[in-house]
């Protein structure tokens, strides 16, 4: 599938199927739309749409745009995957996230774990024996996949030490006799960072992210304190100082951003004064809240996702980096088709262990009963697989309007969790995430086009 935009005044076409990128000239632009209103098919007066071209230009362009087409890199057809195909022999899980504390020091108003506490009123800590289980469960559905991802997640997952400490040696030694490697990542507020979790996370751990949502003003909007106190005085300086200890190895500063500060531009370019590696979400939220996105602030965020792109074009012109994370795009070589069909693997590849060993599809469904697949102490390691099956599409994309976007193989159909929350129930989309997605593609392609020019030396 063919996607046409304009972005800072030039024109582009995208070819989802083929991953082909094209820079335009107007007129190829405007001959492009008029095949794809025409079913792919060249118009039957394709002068009509360039009036100011000599009718030899037109014929010499339409016989471009043929010669893209045969050689697949416009309106290439798409091909049909099912999930026999995806997984031959069944499932394997790849990734899993622990959910080491079901408490959290913070109060996040926009907390999708109820206070990171994922409705647990015990607010449970989970045990030594239960990560074991769950890391060895990991392993044993692994089958023969090497590289596993497991994510020490909570809550505030730091608020259980002690058991963070040994289920990382514990996972890499599990990990190492079973000839896996399992890449570890913590996630955490860093309000109790100090110079010995520092010192063991970079040792043991392949990823951090660390939470901040950008300026002191935005941040202490969001970021409270039990006492409803803001949080950047508290963990700005020990971020700032755990990524100069990170030394190079792999971390984010990752945000949020609400309907309270739609020029989130400023926020990312401050928490690139952290660090490069960035990333800045939108806000997921219930309907009708104060702090919520709606449809009539997608025209706003739209200009500020451009807005960001073009201060991280300017950015890498002086030879500095932003590693922005939804603008991170290789259109050289990336993923191949049923890596890119997979999204996330929510509930098949991916699954979430509760504190006390209860499994469920994703960290953002931990509590809900419904979708609970099971627990890490069924010695059989059985998954429900009635649970399973309501997943299936987030693999496939294959019901409208996945099937016919030309952004599909770079979300997987959406947030599973996200489309469940603000649907009720796990079908359709989530038209504003949907939207959001497609424009901060449009600035990674336009992104990656100008950091590959550059390089060629044509800017």
């Amino acid at each position: 599938m063919t996607h046409t935009f304009r972005f800072n005044g030039e024109f582009f076409a995208y070819d989802s199927e083929s991953g082909a990128f094209h820079h335009l000239d107007e007129a190829a632009f405007l001959l492009i739309q008029a095949y794809q209103a025409n079913d792919s098919q060249m118009p039957d007066r394709p002068g009509d749409y360039v009036p100011e071209l000599p009718a030899e230009e037109v014929t010499v362009l339409c016989s471009e745009i043929e010669q893209l087409m045969e050689a697949g890199e416009l309106f290439a057809e798409g091909v049909k995957i099912s999930a026999d195909q995806l997984y031959p022999d069944g499932v394997v899980l790849k990734a899993m996230c622990l959910i080491i504390c079901q408490a959290c020091d913070l109060r996040c108003r926009y907390c999708f774990a109820a206070d990171g506490t994922y409705g647990d009123s015990e607010q449970s800590m989970m045990s030594y024996e239960t990560g074991k289980q769950a890391i060895d469960f990991l392993i044993a559905k692994s089958a023969d996949r090497r590289n596993l991802d497991l994510d020490f997640f909570g809550g505030e997952p730091l608020l259980n030490w002690n058991v963070v400490k040994k289920l990382a040696i514990y996972a890499g030694q599990a990990g190492l006799a079973a000839g896996k490697n399992i890449r570890l990542t913590l996630t955490t507020n860093a309000t109790s960072l100090d110079a010995d979790k520092t010192s063991f996370i970079n040792k043991h751990f392949k990823n951090v992210v660390l939470s901040l949502d950008g300026r002191r003003e935005v941040n202490d909007r969001m970021r409270l304190d039990a006492k409803g106190n803001g949080s950047y005085d508290k963990v700005a300086p020990k971020i700032r100082d755990f990524i100069v200890e990170r030394a190079g190895q792999e971390y984010y500063v990752r945000g949020t951003f609400t309907r309270y500060n739609l020029d989130f531009t400023a926020d990312a370019l401050h928490l690139a004064e952290f660090g490069h590696n960035i990333s800045l979400e939108p806000v997921i939220s219930a309907p009708g809240c104060d702090y919520g996105i709606s449809m009539e602030d997608i025209p706003a965020i739209e200009t500020e996702y451009e807005k960001l792109a073009l201060a991280i074009d300017e950015i890498d012109s002086q030879g500095k980096d932003i590693n922005y994370f939804h603008f991170a795009l290789d259109l050289t070589g990336g993923p191949c088709l049923y890596k890119r069909l997979k999204g996330c693997g929510v509930g098949l590849e991916y699954c979430a262990i509760a504190a006390n060993g209860d499994i469920y599809p994703c960290h953002q469904l931990v509590g809900e009963q419904k979708y609970r697949l099971g627990s890490v102490y069924n010695e059989r390691r059985d998954l429900k697989r009635s649970v399973q099956e309501d997943f299936y599409r987030f693999l496939l994309s294959d019901q409208e309007p996945c099937s016919s976007c030309w952004a599909r193989y770079h979300c997987g159909g959406g947030c599973a969790a996200d489309v469940l929350h603000v649907n009720g129930d796990l079908t359709g989309v989530n038209e504003i995430s949907c939207r959001l997605m497609k424009k901060r593609l449009e600035c990674a392609l336009w992104l990656a086009y100008r950091k590959r020019v550059r390089r060629e030396g044509k800017l």
